[in-house]
C-alpha cells in the first residue's frame, strides 16, 4: 500500500496534468473572416459585398465593448459599418449578427419581411439603445442599426476559420476597448474590407496591405480573403478551412457573388465607358483579371453550417493546407488558368446538421 505522501504526490500530478489541460484548451481559439455577398440594388451596382469577422473567444460586453468570451458562449462579430450612431466598429453576438433572435430554436426555415423587420426591431430596443436614440435604421442609401444584424436573411456568407491564440485575442480585446470608437468610414478607402484588413494585421503583421494595381489601391472584401488564402498556403498551421452560411430563403433574392473591383468592371457594363476614357487602362484591368482575377477562394462542396450547429465554424476538426502546393496561389506562372480551391473541407455525415441552400 503506497504511503500518505506518495497518495498525495500522485493527486498532486493529476492535479496538475488536469489544470494544464485545461489551460491547454484555452491557450487556442479560432477567428474567422465572413466574406458576405452582395446583395439588392446596391450589390448590383457595386457587387462587392462586405467583410466581418468573427472571434470565437471575443464577447460583446456591449455593443462598443468587448470581454474574454465564458464557457457556453459563442462570441461575437465585429463589423464596421456606416450610420452606427457615429461609432467606428460594433461587436454583435453571433446568433444575433446573423439571424436577429437570441435562440437559435426561433431561426426560421424561410422568412418573409414581417418576420425579418419583426425580430429586428426587438433585438434593437434589447440591446442597442445604448447607440443612441435616433439611430438610423438604415438602406441602400446609408448604414444603420438593421445593417448589423440579421445578416443571413440579406445574403450567402462563407466564413474562413483560422487558428488564432488567447494571447492574441486578449490583445485585440485591450487594443479595441482603448481605442477611440469614433468613425471614419470612407467608401473607398476606409471601408469594411479596409477594418478587416486592420484587424488581420494584428494577427499577421505585414501580411494584409492594399495594392496599387489591383482593384485600384481600394480594399475589397473579395481580396481579404485571397490574401488571407494565400497566407494560409504558406502557413498551414493556421489551418485555415472555409464553411457556407446559407441565405435564409424568403426575405429576399438570392445575393450575388462576390467580385473584386476589377473583375467588376471587366464583367459587367462598366467595361465600355471605361474602354471609352482609356483603352489601355481597360486592357490592363482585362490582363489583371485573367491572370490574377480569377483565382476560386470557395471549394466545390463547401461544409455547410446550420444556424443549430453554428458551433461547427470553430469546434469540427480543420483540414491542413497542403504544404507541398503552398506556394500555387503566389508564383505567378501558375495563375495563368484558373486555380483550383486550396480547400479540403469535410462534409458533415449527419444530414440534420447541414441546411440546404435555398434555390
Amino acid at each position: 500500500m503506497p504511503s500518505a505522501q506518495k497518495k498525495r504526490l500522485i493527486a498532486f500530478v493529476f492535479m496538475v496534468l488536469a489544470i494544464s489541460g485545461f489551460c491547454c484548451s484555452r491557450c487556442h481559439a479560432h477567428a474567422v473572416l465572413l466574406l458576405e455577398e452582395p446583395y439588392g440594388f446596391f450589390g448590383t451596382v457595386f457587387p462587392v459585398g462586405h467583410s466581418a469577422i468573427y472571434f470565437e473567444n471575443v464577447c460583446a460586453q456591449t455593443p462598443i465593448k468587448l470581454r474574454r468570451c465564458g464557457d457556453g458562449e459563442l462570441g461575437a462579430v465585429i463589423t464596421r459599418n456606416p450610420g452606427i450612431g457615429g461609432y467606428d466598429w460594433v461587436a454583435i453576438p453571433l446568433i444575433p449578427y446573423l439571424y436577429s433572435v437570441e435562440n437559435v430554436s426561433e431561426i426560421p426555415a424561410k422568412a418573409d419581411s414581417l418576420f425579418v423587420w419583426k425580430v429586428r426591431r426587438h433585438y434593437h430596443e434589447a440591446h442597442l439603445l445604448t447607440l443612441g436614440d435616433h439611430l438610423n435604421t438604415g438602406n441602400f442609401v446609408r448604414g444603420g442599426w438593421a445593417l448589423v444584424i440579421g445578416m443571413a436573411y440579406e445574403r450567402k456568407i462563407y466564413a474562413f476559420s483560422f487558428e488564432t491564440t488567447s494571447i492574441q485575442d486578449d490583445a485585440l480585446i485591450a487594443r479595441m476597448n482603448a481605442g477611440k470608437n469614433r468613425t471614419h468610414f470612407e467608401f473607398m478607402y476606409n471601408n469594411c474590407s479596409d477594418f478587416a484588413r486592420f484587424i488581420l494585421s494584428m494577427y499577421f503583421p505585414g501580411c494584409f496591405k492594399r495594392e496599387i494595381f489591383r482593384d485600384a489601391g481600394m480594399t475589397s472584401p473579395k481580396m481579404v480573403a485571397r490574401t488571407l488564402v494565400c497566407f494560409a498556403r504558406r502557413h498551414p498551421e493556421m489551418r485555415l478551412a472555409v464553411y457556407e452560411i446559407p441565405q435564409v430563403p424568403g426575405y429576399r433574392r438570392r445575393s450575388r457573388r462576390n467580385k473584386g473591383l476589377t473583375e467588376s468592371l471587366v464583367t459587367t457594363p462598366y467595361v465600355f465607358p471605361v474602354a471609352a476614357v482609356s483603352p489601355y487602362l481597360a486592357g490592363g484591368l482585362l490582363l489583371d483579371y485573367l491572370l490574377r482575377g480569377r483565382i476560386d477562394l470557395i471549394p466545390e462542396h463547401p461544409q455547410v453550417v446550420a444556424p443549430d450547429n453554428l458551433s461547427s465554424l470553430t469546434d469540427l476538426p480543420r483540414l491542413a493546407l497542403d504544404s507541398s502546393r503552398s506556394e500555387s496561389l503566389v508564383n505567378s506562372s501558375e495563375v495563368n488558368n484558373k486555380i483550383e480551391s486550396p480547400f479540403e473541407t469535410p462534409r458533415l455525415e449527419d444530414s440534420r446538421n447541414t441546411v440546404t441552400p435555398p434555390i
